[in-house]
Formats: C-alpha cells, structure tokens, sequence
C-alpha cells in the first residue's frame, strides 16, 4: 500500500498529461473498475459559474432531510480531498490512499493501450465514482470539470441534470459564441431526467432545443419573480420564480414556497445559485429517491429541509472574510461573468476606505477582461503568480492592470503579496485576493488571520 503523500505524488504526476476531451478513454477505465458510476443516482450540475455553489446548496438540502450524499467538485481551494466529499467531510487520507493505490494498476494499463495516458481529473473523477458507490450513497452531487458534453463526469446517467449559467469561458475550446458553449453543456441532458437551468436568454433556446434533441421531457427555467420570456421564445414545461435580495431568498417551487431564507454564502448572485438548487432538488423525481430515516417516511424532502439547507450551506473561497481591521476577503472569480458579480457585490457589503486588490490569473483566461471589470474599483494592485504549471506570469496580470491605473506592483509568491497588501493596508481598508481558486488557495490563511495590523 502506498503512502499518502505517495498517492497523492502520483495523482499531482498525473497533470502533466493536460485535459483530453472526449468519454472513451474513461469509459475503459470505468469499465475495468466496475463502473461505479452506474450504481449512483447523480444529480449532475454543468454551468460556467456558480456549479459549485449550486452543488453545495443542493447537498446541504438533500442532507437536511436526512439523505446520505456525496459530493464531488472542480476545483478545491486548500486540499484536493475537498473535491470528494461525503456529508459535507471530505474523503479521508486513509481511504484516499486505499483507492489510488487500487487504481494504479488499471490507470497504468490503460495508458498502454491506443487510448492513451489517464488525465489527473479523470483519475479524480474515477476515484470519486468508486468512493460513492462504496459508501452507498443515495444521492451523489456530481459538478462538471469544463464544458459537459466531453467532460469525464458525463458518464453518469443523472436523476437530475442541471445547468446554472452560460457565459463566455474556455472559449478555445468550448466555442467562442454563447450558442456554441451552450451546446457543449447542454450535452449533460439525458432522456428521463429532468434538465434545470438558470441560463439566460441567449442561452436558453440552446439549452431547450437540445435537450429536447436528447430526449429531455421536462425543462425546468428558473427566472426572477416578475420576468416574462421574451415573444418567440420556447416555454419551460416547469417556471421557478424567485426573488431576494441582500442575501434573503423567497422561492416559488411548483408546489411549495420556500423562504424567505438568509443565505450564509454571500453575494447576490448566490440567490440564484440557491434558487436553482432548490429547483434542482423539487425535480427529482419522487421513484429516485430512497426513504430517509424519517419519521413520516411519505414525506420526502421536507419543506423545512429547503429552508435548513439553503440556509446553511457553506463553500470555501466564495466571497469569504478571513478577518477584519483590515478586512481580507478571497474569491475564486476567474472570468468576466464572475468578476461582475464579484465588482456588483463588494461594495454592497463592505464597508472601505481604500481597495487594494492581489489578483493572480491562470493562462486560460482573459486578464485583460477581467481587469477591465475589477481594476476600477482598486487604489492599488499587486500582480501575483500561482505555483500552478498553467498560471499566467504576474508581469502578464500587470501590463493589463497597467491599462487602469499606474498604481500596479508585481509581488511572488501569493503569500508574500498578500502580506504586502496587508502591510499597505489601514484599519478601514479591504484587501481582495481573487483571480482563479489557485491563487486563493495559497493564501496562508493563518498568518492572514493572526497578523497584527501595524499603526499606520
């Protein structure tokens, strides 16, 4: 048996081999480990942003009204068993070890064959594919990696599929219209179970008509309360409508109300994360679902459940406070659509003097785009560069920060950014580390949080 810290050398070596679009190779790999992946019933949530969120929010429902429920998501932010959870813990190091050091072998053989070497995210996907069904989930959480229609997790044949949002990402590959990469992840919609989204507009008819295409019969569309649908447009089969604000939400489910709720993740935008959650949960249908250990075993999901889940849940890295005096607050927003939410949301709930934003971006997105949101909003900037192999050389971040202000400074590794922002900070200042869940990820949470701020 190996190590875990082997295991884990063993997964990280895995990087090297990139992304691989495309299911046969994992399907092999799948089919020599059982195909664990038919023995879930997976809610399998796609989208450009807010996939975890969304994911989390469903899970903290589904816990709430006493389902055992794993969870898998892309990315992590401090550890990389945050990514396979069971009820809210992630996997253990013991079981982590144990199921990499089984699937060596197989990984190892199947990167001899015409197929071609196993990806880390599909050894990852693998690995959580077999700790659910070992651990006899009755719901497996299942967020997708990039895309949809190609990506590993698209294996599974979902209770639910559910797409929170489309906006412009990964456009290499994904396409570069809104169309296009609303194809792409409307490709996670399957014949008998019901397709939820969000999506707006532009995406929507994509969305519809595809999953339609694909044998989809009920299409939920969740819309804020007093939005009509534009002439032309093809109607759900289901419309949740919901509103909120400053993080309270009131739902409008097919046969319930929910709320209004007080949402512990912050940020507007997370009402609507909660919202098509609490969807995707109402449209699981009643024959998928086991009899929890509840009193009323015909009750299956409480209405108190929405209430309890949505109000609880929790993720990392999403508009989070480390501490106050100065106020440092992380998040993982990578691309345009979630640096508008980020720049629409910060100055709602917090209160500054001065701003000075550390941003450290990966090569696969546009700094030039997101500094053009979040850049006006800062006093200063400190460009900073992840220990990721795909992160983009801080001098990249800078000269598209420079287009804003001269105030721009470049300071490796994350740490020691952050530090200096905090040294250059006052009382009543906010420091912001955002750009991609990397760089979020090597802030040094405890020395940010017990640094004794100097008077200034």
């Amino acid at each position: 048996m190996l190590t875990y810290e082997q295991a884990l050398d063993y997964l990280s070596g895995l990087i090297k081999f990139g992304i691989k679009f495309g299911l046969e190779r994992f399907s092999e790999l799948c089919r020599r480990m059982g195909n664990p992946q038919e023995q879930l019933k997976a809610v399998h949530v796609g989208g450009t942003n807010g996939k975890g969120s969304t994911c989390t929010f469903i899970t903290s429902i589904l816990r709430a009204a006493g389902y055992n429920v794993g969870t898998y998501l892309s990315p992590y932010v401090y550890d990389v068993r945050e990514r396979i959870q069971l009820n809210g813990d992630m996997i253990s190091k013991e079981d982590f070890t144990a199921l990499m050091s089984e699937m060596i072998p197989v990984i190892e053989a199947v990167g001899k064959t015409e197929l071609g070497q196993v990806t880390e995210f599909e050894a990852k996907t693998l690995m959580a594919f077999l700790y659910f069904a070992r651990k006899n989930v009755d719901i497996a959480v299942i967020e997708v990696g990039m895309g949809g229609r190609y990506d590993a997790t698209n294996l599974v044949h979902p209770i639910v599929s559910v797409i929170t949002n489309v906006s412009l990402d990964h456009t290499e590959r994904l396409g570069d219209t809104i169309p296009k990469i609303a194809w792409d992840k409307a490709g996670i919609a399957k014949p008998g179970a019901p397709l939820v989204t969000a999506a707006d507009d532009e995406a929507w008819p994509t969305i519809h008509d595809t999953a339609r295409q694909q044998g989809v019969q009920q299409i939920w569309r969740v819309m804020q309360s007093g939005y009509d649908l534009p002439a032309g447009s093809p109607a759900p089969d289901v419309a949740v409508y919901f509103e909120g604000k400053d993080g309270e939400v009131t739902i409008d489910l097919p046969d319930s109300k929910v709320g209004p709720v007080s949402l512990r993740l912050a940020g507007d935008f997370q009402i609507t994360n909660a919202a098509t959650a609490a969807a995707a949960v109402a449209a699981i249908p009643t024959s998928s679902l086991p009899i929890p250990h509840l009193p009323n075993s015909a009750l299956r999901i409480p209405h108190s459940a929405f209430d309890r889940g949505l109000s609880s849940a929790y993720l990392p890295g999403r508009l989070e406070v480390l501490r106050r005096r100065p106020t440092v607050v992380i998040d993982a927003a990578h691309n345009p659509d979630g640096a508008k939410n980020l720049a629409w949301s910060i100055p709602k709930l917090f209160n500054y003097r001065r701003l000075i934003l550390v941003i450290g971006m990966l090569s696969t997105h546009s700094a030039e785009e997101v500094l053009d949101i979040l850049a006006p909003l800062a006093d200063e900037i400190i460009a900073t560069k992840s220990q990721w192999m795909k992160a983009r050389p801080a001098h990249e971040v800078a000269e598209a920060a420079l287009k804003h202000t001269q105030n721009v400074r470049i300071i490796e590794p994350v740490p020691a950014a952050v530090e200096s922002a905090m040294e250059s900070a006052a009382e009543d200042d906010l420091v912001l580390v955002t750009g991609s869940f990397y760089t979020i990820g090597e802030v040094d949470r405890d020395a940010v949080i017990k640094r004794r701020n100097p008077d200034h």
